[in-house]
């Protein structure tokens, strides 16, 4: 699983550059996300513009992700797509999680 950082001056943004978060990739992901989330301060946008399925796994290791940040930091989400946002939305993470329709609305958003 790849994922790419981008810092703009209201979030960092950490891009899913995969189709799937699934049980195979679920482990990695949650790895790779702590890692990179152990220095930025402040609110993290998971673009997840290119995910395109997300099983209970996937599910799971972005709950993880955000219960793994410090203090002062928060994880918001961008760009769901409407398989991964209607899993969102019947586990009622949607409750949980800011969701933004795109990452660079999310980056907007303390600006404006």
């Amino acid at each position: 699983m790849e994922l790419t950082v981008d810092t703009t001056p209201t979030a960092t943004v950490i891009r899913v550059n995969a189709s799937r978060i699934d049980a195979p990739t679920a482990l990695q992901f949650k790895e790779d996300m702590r890692s990179l989330t152990a220095d930025p301060d402040g609110r993290i946008v998971l673009d997840l513009a290119q995910v395109d399925f997300i099983d209970s796994s996937g599910l799971g290791a972005v709950v993880a992700s955000m219960k793994q940040l410090r203090s002062g930091q928060t994880l918001e989400l961008a760009a769901l797509q409407p398989i991964v946002e209607k899993v969102f939305r019947l586990t009622r993470m949607d409750t949980i999680f800011t969701i933004h329709d795109s990452a660079d609305v999310a980056c907007v958003v303390e600006d404006g």
